[in-house]
């Protein structure tokens, strides 16, 4: 692996870890749920925060056996109510393996996500393997290539920029470059991204520099027009537009199913302490 030469921070305290740890467990009585894995989304996951940036929180969990046996369908997600910077939500195993089958490139991220609170292993790891056996290319790529010119054509067009929409219309770009080398699913780590995708020197030291301002400064802080970086997104974009990705086949989904009848049927205890 090329040695990493781009700047990376994943900023989460003692403090914080054990606040989330109990709001999970709070989560999981109050709702009665096994939460299977925990994740940090957003900027810490990618390693680009801010001091003031929220921590987003993301979890998938499973209920008991008889939720899934039901004729009318319960709420598939969970939302605690964002506090201070503090924002926790997760999805259910059912709703998880269905995104799964489709490549939802945010699900994708979670369980690459560098900060882990909790994880069952032996689950985690099959569900990421499956994940990499069924990933789509074609559905990836133009998720990111999508993002990246709608971001850009929203955030960057100002005289004045906020530092983070760059790496917002830069990641997506790079993670659609991943795919289009062949190299399946993107990493969410920023720096392992661009510095597995990046050759430019001039590009490098101006993200670097940018990191460097952007990990010290607010999330609404702003600068004029960065003209390196902003040549090479617009260069960069048009290139991927260009490039049309193989049409890819939809994972069988038999696996999928056998890995929730067998969850669901593991964790259906009246305590999921003893699961």
């Amino acid at each position: 692996m090329k040695e990493e030469a781009v700047l990376s921070a994943h900023p989460v305290s003692e403090t914080m870890r054990a606040t989330v740890l109990e709001q999970l467990a709070a989560l999981e009585r109050r709702h009665e749920v096994k939460v299977l894995f925990a994740c940090e989304s957003g900027s810490r996951g990618w390693g680009f925060a801010s001091p003031d940036s929220d921590y987003d929180v993301r979890f998938i969990y499973v209920h008991r056996l008889p939720w899934y046996l039901s004729v009318a369908p319960g709420r598939d997600v969970i939302e605690h109510p964002i506090s201070g910077d503090l924002d926790i939500n997760g999805w259910d195993l059912r709703k998880t393996l269905q995104l799964l089958r489709d490549s939802n490139p945010t699900l994708l991220e979670w369980l690459r996500s560098p900060v882990v609170y909790r994880q069952e292993v032996g689950w985690v790891t099959r569900l990421r393997r499956l994940a990499e056996e069924g990933f789509s290319p074609v559905r990836g790529y133009h998720h990111y290539v999508s993002m990246a010119r709608k971001n850009l054509r929203e955030h960057l067009y100002g005289e004045q920029v906020r530092y983070k929409k760059y790496l917002y219309v830069i990641r997506p770009l790079l993670a659609a470059r991943w795919i289009r080398e062949g190299r399946g699913v993107p990493p969410m780590r920023f720096a392992e991204l661009a510095s597995q995708t990046l050759t430019d020197s001039r590009v490098l030291d101006a993200l670097n520099a940018l990191l460097a301002i952007k990990m010290r400064a607010g999330e609404s802080a702003t600068s004029p027009r960065w003209v390196v970086l902003h040549d090479f997104i617009e260069a960069e974009l048009a290139h991927a537009l260009s490039h049309l990705p193989e049409q890819g086949l939809r994972a069988d989904g038999w696996p999928l199913d056998q890995y929730l009848q067998e969850a669901v049927l593991h964790f259906d205890s009246p305590d999921w302490n003893d699961a």
